[in-house]
């Protein structure tokens, strides 16, 4: 069904409500953005959205005018425990669990829309950017391309042995749930994005305590073995994040398998990097980075020659 968003950054394309079922039964939010004149005869493209740890589909809403790939369709979930999909706020089964969602909406809009995997490229942020980035290690999908805005692979927890403590006090109590402690004014420059983001009624500052630690354990592991990840990968990396440290985020672009990769730094961004008063520096880069690598012949060196591709 057609809806209008509360939200002032919505996408002047028209947009669809839509949900799928993942392999336990539960059914996710996701928004549809159709391509308006779609060429008789050509195959379907699609970029796949991923939204910050906390929001929403509708909070990356503006990125489907602003990223101006009127040729591609674009596709946005709510993650498990978020917006306006069910469960526990902040919370999933496991982190894998989450991951495991990702393949789960791809198969469905593949068969759904008819959109072939090697035609869809991806761009997440946050733990969002995590969520996809393992799922690229772990599923090996055959999609065009992957961009990822300060990915999450170690945030910053200014609490003394903070991950330590998390994992003792769970052994005790089982999952329980911490409140983020950023405030808007640190994520963006933009007035605009603070406002929404202090107003926004489906922002969840809650998260469970297994999906933390799960993010942990996933990331230490993809950063660890990124050079299994092929998929022409761009990094986009905040250069005043307050949120995650940029260390881990070098290390897996250096690890990264891809042949063709790309890192950005952005002088001064705080860490909502697609949602920054100057977006359009990164925006621009990510557009450019898709519309190439859908221009590229896909190429994928075989794991059987990692030792001679080092």
């Amino acid at each position: 069904m057609k809806t209008s968003y509360w939200h002032k950054e919505v996408a002047m394309r028209d947009v669809n409500d839509q949900r799928f079922t993942t392999h336990d039964g539960v059914e996710l939010f996701y928004r549809h953005w159709p391509v308006a004149h779609p060429t008789p005869g050509a195959p379907r493209q699609a970029v796949l959205l991923f939204h910050r740890g906390h929001e929403h589909s509708g909070r990356i809403a503006h990125l489907v005018d602003e990223l101006d790939l009127p040729g591609f369709d674009f596709f946005a979930w709510d993650a498990r425990g978020h917006g306006q999909s069910p469960g526990a706020r902040g919370d999933s089964p496991s982190f894998a669990t989450s991951v495991r969602d990702v393949q789960t909406f791809v198969d469905h809009l593949r068969v759904t829309f008819d959109i072939a995997e090697e035609n869809m490229a991806v761009i997440a942020q946050s733990v969002g950017a995590v969520i996809a980035a393992t799922w690229a290690h772990d599923y090996a999908p055959k999609i065009r391309a992957l961009v990822l805005a300060s990915p999450a692979f170690k945030v910053k927890l200014y609490v003394p042995f903070a991950r330590t403590g998390l994992a003792l006090l769970r052994r005790f109590k089982g999952n329980f749930f911490v409140n983020s402690y950023v405030k808007a004014r640190f994520l963006s420059h933009d007035p605009q994005r603070i406002a929404s983001y202090d107003s926004d009624p489906l922002i969840t500052k809650a998260i469970s305590v297994n999906v933390l630690l799960g993010l942990y354990e996933a990331a230490d592991r993809v950063v660890a073995d990124a050079q299994a990840i092929q998929i022409p990968t761009q990094l986009l990396i905040s250069g005043s994040d307050f949120v995650v440290h940029r260390a881990p985020q070098e290390r897996f672009f250096e690890q990264l398998g891809s042949l063709r990769k790309e890192k950005h730094i952005l002088p001064g961004f705080f860490h909502d990097t697609l949602g920054e008063r100057d977006r359009h520096l990164a925006l621009s880069r990510a557009r450019r980075f898709v519309l190439q690598s859908f221009e590229t012949p896909m190429h994928r060196p075989s794991l059987l020659d990692a030792d001679r591709l080092g």
